[in-house]
C-alpha cells in the first residue's frame, strides 16, 4: 500500500465537470457497467471537492491559481467513491487544504455566499493520534452533505487545513450577523465531532480576514 502521507487527491469516478481540472496525477476510471444500474441515494445539494498545496506563502491570486477543482457528487455513493479513494485528512501535506463547498460556491472569502459569512474553527494541536484529525474532518463533511444542522441552508462548505504545528477544520456559513443561527451551528458541530464540552470553538468573520489577509489569526465573532 502506497505511503499516504503524501498522497494527493484521486478521486474514483467522474471529475468536475464544466472542464474544471484537478492535480496532474488524478486517476479516473471509468464507471463500470454494472455499478451504473445500482440505486443511489441522491443528496440534497451537490458537492464539490477542492484542493490545494502552495509550494511556498502565496499571493491571493497565485492561490486562486493553485486552487483545483477535483470532483463533484450529489448521491451517497459518490460521495463514499470519493472520500474512500484521497488522503485521509492526515495524510495531507503540509500547508495543503481540502475545501469542500456546495457546487458553484468557490471556497474564497469574497464569493458572493460568502463574503457576509465567517466560519467556525476546530483547531488539532500536534503531536496527536493521527484518527482525530481524519474523525473530526470526516464527521463534519458527514454532517454537512447530509443537511444534518438545523440551520443547513447557511451552510456553505468546509475546509480542512494541515500545517506544521497543528490541523485545522472550518465550517463556513453565509451569514455573520445572526448570532442565534450562528451559535447553533457552533453547538451542533461540537456535538456531530464528538469534540470535549470544555473546549471552546471560535467563529472568526470573513470580512475581517479579506480587511486583513489573514484567515486564521483575527478576533473570534462568537464562541461556543
Amino acid at each position: 500500500m502506497a505511503d499516504t502521507t503524501s498522497a494527493e487527491p484521486r478521486p474514483a469516478s467522474t471529475p468536475a465537470e464544466d472542464g474544471a481540472d484537478g492535480p496532474s496525477d488524478v486517476v479516473v476510471p471509468a464507471p463500470s457497467a454494472s455499478t451504473e444500474l445500482v440505486p443511489t441515494h441522491p443528496l440534497h445539494r451537490t458537492w464539490s471537492l477542492w484542493y490545494d498545496r502552495p509550494d511556498r506563502k502565496t499571493s491571493q491570486q497565485d492561490w486562486a491559481k493553485n486552487l483545483k477543482r477535483v470532483y463533484d457528487f450529489n448521491t451517497v455513493e459518490d460521495a463514499w467513491a470519493l472520500f474512500n479513494n484521497v488522503a485521509p485528512a492526515s495524510g495531507l501535506r503540509v500547508s495543503s487544504n481540502y475545501h469542500l463547498f456546495v457546487k458553484g460556491v468557490e471556497p474564497s472569502w469574497e464569493h458572493d455566499a460568502n463574503r457576509n459569512g465567517g466560519k467556525w474553527v476546530i483547531t488539532l494541536n500536534k503531536p496527536r493520534d493521527k484518527k482525530q484529525i481524519d474523525n473530526v474532518w470526516m464527521y463534519t463533511v458527514l454532517a454537512i452533505i447530509g443537511e444534518s444542522f438545523d440551520q443547513a441552508e447557511e451552510i456553505c462548505g468546509a475546509v480542512c487545513s494541515a500545517r506544521k504545528k497543528h490541523d485545522r477544520v472550518a465550517v463556513w456559513t453565509a451569514d455573520a450577523s445572526n448570532e442565534a443561527h450562528c451559535k447553533r451551528i457552533g453547538h451542533q458541530l461540537k456535538e456531530f465531532c464528538e469534540l470535549p464540552q470544555d473546549l471552546s470553538i471560535g467563529y472568526q468573520v470573513h470580512a475581517d480576514c479579506i480587511k486583513r489577509n489573514r484567515s486564521f489569526t483575527n478576533r473570534d465573532r462568537y464562541t461556543v
